[in-house]
């Protein structure tokens, strides 16, 4: 009792291999590292099955890692390689202007004495943005909503389509029709909405109408609305089936169904949907610089003559302008710069910070 298998008895007819195989002790599996790898200290590889191969130093997969940190580290490098250039650009003109650059309203940058401030640009970028988004955006969640969960699919394949197809077309041919086609009928709009609601600062005035706030923002507005609408109409596609089973099962209508199932999980996907869209308004030049009234001035009136923006005034004056005119111009583009890295920036805290929400309460 006690002693190792008879096999050690027999040593002659290969016992002795036998008795040195059982005679490791109990619990020490049989490790497949040839003795020649087994580390000095005499222990084996923790796990008792030896250690696992060693990872290639050149892969496809650490390859890949590195061409995509790379990529990221890129667009890092892009952005503050555009800061300095603006910055280093900016600068002579802002030092030669005599005016003050955030609150002047005027913009004079080739003159002997040069005075030019960004006040009145600023604002009319972000007013004739916020009003596009205000018309796009129900109008693109309808479109989305009714693509993804009303339509018919032999409906709902070409109309999708039709309205991707919007994002294409070119913005010089979204001015031109604004331009020579569209400022008709909201000219038109403008005088009813004077004749009824003249009241109202926005639509106060004696006109003339026409070349305003308001065509340029109905102008941006429809061409933000295929971008809204394409996000939003993925994002109400990806809702799970069972969340909108169980709201019809419990007796939801279509519409309750939509309000408390679909739209409360694509709600992320709706913020990030309108902010890329409040990013193209915010830099659509060509279109903006026909359909404006090309006036420096902040006032809330979006039906009279007159409007600016950023973008616009950098393609209508820098054909002409000198070299302080050209380093303005770059300030304001500086300024243009700084407002979408904020708007992106904000966009993408509300994201998070709902999306950490979202799986918290999950």
């Amino acid at each position: 009792m006690g002693e190792y298998p008879s096999g050690s008895a027999n040593l002659g007819a290969g016992g002795s291999r036998v008795a040195g195989r059982h005679a490791r002790p109990a619990g020490n599996g049989v490790s497949p590292v040839p003795p020649d790898d087994v580390p000095s200290g005499g222990r084996t590889p923790l796990g008792g099955g030896g250690a696992l191969p060693r990872k290639a130093r050149f892969s496809l997969e650490s390859g890949f890692r590195g061409l995509s940190t790379a990529s990221g580290a890129m667009v890092l490098v892009i952005i503050v390689a555009i800061a300095i250039f603006l910055i280093a650009k900016a600068v002579p003109a802002l030092q030669a202007n005599t005016e003050d650059f955030f609150t002047y309203q005027k913009w004079f940058p080739n003159e002997t004495q040069p005075k030019f401030g960004i006040a009145a640009l600023a604002f009319g970028t972000l007013l004739t943005s916020i009003i596009a988004l205000i018309v796009a955006v129900p109008v693109a969640l309808g479109i989305a909503l009714f693509l993804s969960h009303y339509a018919p699919k032999r409906l709902a394949n070409p109309l999708g389509f039709v309205v991707d197809l919007l994002a294409a077309v070119p913005s010089v041919v979204f001015g031109l029709w604004g331009r020579d086609f569209f400022v008709e009928p909201v000219r038109e709009l403008s005088v009813w909405l004077n004749h009824y609601f003249g009241w109202l600062p926005l639509f106060d005035g004696e006109g003339p109408f026409g070349y305003s706030i308001l065509l340029g923002s109905l102008v941006l507005a429809i061409m933000v609305l295929p971008i809204i609408t394409s996000i939003s109409r993925e994002v109400f596609q990806q809702t799970p089936g069972m969340n909108e089973e169980a709201a019809l099962a419990l007796g939801a209508t279509k519409w309750e169904m939509v309000r408390t199932a679909v739209l409360p999980y694509g709600r992320p996907g709706i913020i990030a949907a309108v902010m890329l869209g409040l990013g193209r308004a915010l830099g659509e030049t060509i279109a903006l610089a026909l359909t404006l009234g090309s006036v420096f001035g902040i006032s809330f009136n979006i039906i009279e003559n007159g409007g600016n923006s950023i973008a616009a005034n950098i393609a209508n004056t820098f054909g002409e302008a000198n070299e302080t005119g050209r380093g303005a111009l770059i300030a304001s583009g500086l300024v243009l710069f700084a407002i979408t890295l904020v708007v992106n920036m904000a966009a993408r805290a509300i994201i998070y910070r709902r999306r950490e929400f979202r799986d918290s309460a999950a």
